[in-house]
C-alpha cells in the first residue's frame, strides 16, 4: 500500500500557500519535505504539526493508495 499526499498539495493552493510556507509553519525538516515530495511515509509527529498547521484533519492532507494487485 502505496501513501499520496497530493491532497496536502491541494490544501496548500487553497489556502496560497508554498511548501516553504509549509515547512516553516509547521517546523518540517528538508528531510521531512522531501519524504513528502516523495509521497513516502512519515512520523505521525510529523503529521500532527502538518495538520495543526493547516487547521485541517489527517485525512484532508493524505490518502492510502492500494497495490494494484490487492
Amino acid at each position: 500500500m502505496a501513501v499520496s499526499y497530493r491532497k496536502l498539495w491541494h490544501v496548500l493552493l487553497d489556502k496560497n500557500m508554498k511548501k516553504k510556507d509549509l515547512k516553516e509553519a509547521a517546523k518540517l525538516t528538508g528531510y521531512a519535505m522531501n519524504q513528502l515530495n516523495k509521497n513516502e511515509a512519515i512520523m505521525t509527529d510529523v503529521l500532527g504539526r502538518i495538520c495543526c498547521a493547516l487547521d485541517c484533519k489527517v485525512e484532508d492532507i493524505m490518502e492510502f493508495i492500494p497495490d494494484e494487485d490487492e
